[in-house]
């Protein structure tokens, strides 16, 4: 193993990671809900495993030939952004109910407070796939990073990269419940989501250039 591969891979993926970025923002409200965190955890995971694999395996290259393929995946992405982020400050603007409930799995919720495990995936997926700074960070940052390493040290990066991915996601979602009770009241979710929603167009708008 080359320790100094996979200290660069780690430092790089860490780095990148931590952003409060839509993927980390969905984890975050999903941990404070305590709604299928188990699954969230191991699809964003399982994700960054594939795309960081991918990245430092060559997708970088693929990239830079067919570019026209990195465009579609970005203004997709970001279209599915901007509506999310859309969605969310409406959501902050004129919630539902005066007190959202913070135990999203509680069965004795009522129904339209719960999520199934199917819509659940799928928006995991939606927000991990879909988000152009998953492909931008991953698989062209970590990936060009990595084919700058020796190539017998390439997969010591990978393996280093990965080494973060579950690490955060379960951090992220599993210890957003200490912060149910600051999440007792409406108020505090009009802010949270007016936060979310706000950095999200943010992040799209920063992306049209």
């Amino acid at each position: 193993m080359n320790w100094t591969a996979y200290s660069h891979g780690a430092a790089l993926c860490a780095s990148l990671i931590v952003t409060i970025g839509a993927q980390n923002a969905f984890v975050l409200r999903q941990g404070i809900t305590r709604s299928h965190v188990g699954k969230i955890v191991v699809l964003c995971t399982f994700s960054d495993f594939l795309l960081i694999a991918a990245g430092v395996g060559g997708a970088s290259a693929l990239a830079t030939h067919y570019p026209r393929l990195v465009e579609v995946v970005l203004y997709g992405g970001l279209a599915y952004l901007a509506w999310f982020g859309l969605s969310t400050l409406r959501r902050a603007w004129r919630p539902g109910h005066a007190v959202m409930e913070v135990n999203g799995e509680d069965p004795s919720a009522p129904a339209a407070m719960r999520q199934s495990g199917g819509a659940v995936v799928l928006m995991t997926l939606a927000f991990t796939w879909l988000n152009p700074h998953v492909y931008v960070d991953v698989l062209l940052l970590i990936g060009t990073a990595g084919a700058r390493e020796p190539e017998g040290a390439r997969m010591a990066f990978a393996l280093g990269a990965m080494t973060i991915s579950p690490l955060w996601f379960a951090s992220l979602g599993y210890g957003a419940r200490l912060l149910a009770p600051l999440f007792r009241k409406a108020t505090a979710w009009r802010l949270l989501d007016g936060a979310i929603g706000s950095m999200v167009l943010l992040v799209a708008a920063a992306q049209l250039r």
